[in-house]
């Protein structure tokens, strides 16, 4: 099977929605299966606070989990137009993997969640496709084709799945956000199958 990893930090629960949506896209591609993981919040404090394991939801990742991915998919909620502090923390933990080239030549998608209609997805999306061509991973988007890129009132950008939230983080995924979540994990996992079936580094 191909391994999509789909890694999420959600803080109310949004973006925890979404990357349910990403796996069931990643998983209507035959072949192809999802695995979720979260990471733990982050402390002021030197001392760690986190348990080692989630009380719930899926399992913390680890840079096994990455090593072993065919695809990447991020999501994060927008902080001031990036990305949140746990999600970015994780990431610069991956340097032994940037050292041996394990994700070049991967493809890997983004989606993120805000409050407010513009509140820095498009600026939060790219701060979380920066390390991975840092890493050499193949950037995947929403093509236009996707007529919902058109039609939406809410979320949803070529940059990668998006969802407006509200200020109290109460608002429902809309018809065209969900179209757009689960059309970014067919998207990345379709590719992933085409490139398993090339020989050598992209």
């Amino acid at each position: 099977m191909t391994q999509i990893l789909v890694i999420y930090y959600s803080r109310h629960g949004s973006v925890r929605r979404m990357a349910e949506l990403v796996a069931r896209g990643v998983e209507s591609i035959p072949g192809c299966v999802c695995v979720l993981r979260t990471v733990p919040e982050i402390s002021p404090v030197n001392a760690a606070v986190t348990p080692a394991i989630p009380d719930s939801g899926p399992p913390y990742v680890s840079l096994d989990d990455l090593r072993t991915c065919a695809g990447l998919i991020l999501g994060s909620p927008t902080r001031f137009g990036h990305m949140a502090a746990p999600l970015k923390y994780f990431l610069e933990t991956t340097t032994p993997l940037w050292l041996t080239g394990a994700l070049s030549g991967k493809p890997a998608a983004v989606f993120t969640s805000t409050g407010s209609l513009h509140g820095g997805q498009e600026a939060t999306l790219l701060s979380m496709a920066l390390p991975l061509w840092h890493h050499g991973m193949l950037l995947v988007g929403l093509p236009y084709t996707h007529s919902e890129l058109s039609t939406t009132q809410s979320g949803g950008t070529p940059y990668g799945a998006s969802h407006v939230a509200g200020p109290e983080d109460d608002r429902a995924i809309s018809p065209e956000e969900k179209i757009l979540c689960i059309g970014a994990g067919e998207r990345v996992a379709r590719i992933a199958v085409r490139l398993a079936h090339t020989s050598g580094p992209a």
